[in-house]
């Protein structure tokens, strides 16, 4: 199934990866809100194709441009224990405060938030992980 959506015209290059964020109240009135508002929140995109169909926009300078999206994996650090490939986990945010780590990003992912369910697609890392913790780096689906 081809996912469309819409993205910023500044954005609009085939390859651009974002995550989508949700609704934004400016939207409310927007003739297309429901090609954009239809993905789901916090989840990591990929434009794949490229349409020709422009609209104005509130939010993007130079308006919109319709694009053909595909849903990615999120990389995250989880606990060793249930790090198991094809296993279905409710994903649970890391409690960690340490922004300079060189893991935080992979610890608090964009792309997962509390709660949400995942497939785990595959198993990659260890972690070394500065606060003790035994953690994996796996791809979340």
């Amino acid at each position: 199934m081809v996912l469309v959506t819409v993205v910023g015209e500044q954005q609009c290059k085939k390859g651009f990866e974002f995550v989508f964020g949700g609704p934004l109240a400016e939207c409310r009135e927007c003739k297309v809100k429901n090609v954009c508002f239809h993905l789901e929140q916090n989840r990591w995109y990929r434009v794949t194709e490229i349409r020709d169909v422009h609209h104005e926009c509130k939010i993007h300078e130079g308006g919109v441009r319709v694009v053909e999206v595909e849903k990615l994996p999120t990389r995250a650090a989880i606990p060793t224990s249930a790090a198991v490939e094809g296993s279905m986990i409710t994903y649970e945010e890391m409690d960690c405060d340490r922004m300079g780590c060189s893991h935080y990003r992979i610890c608090r992912p964009w792309g997962a938030g509390e709660g949400m369910r995942f497939r785990i697609e595959s198993v990659e890392k260890d972690i070394d992980c500065p606060k003790g913790a035994s953690l994996r780096v796996v791809l979340l689906g």
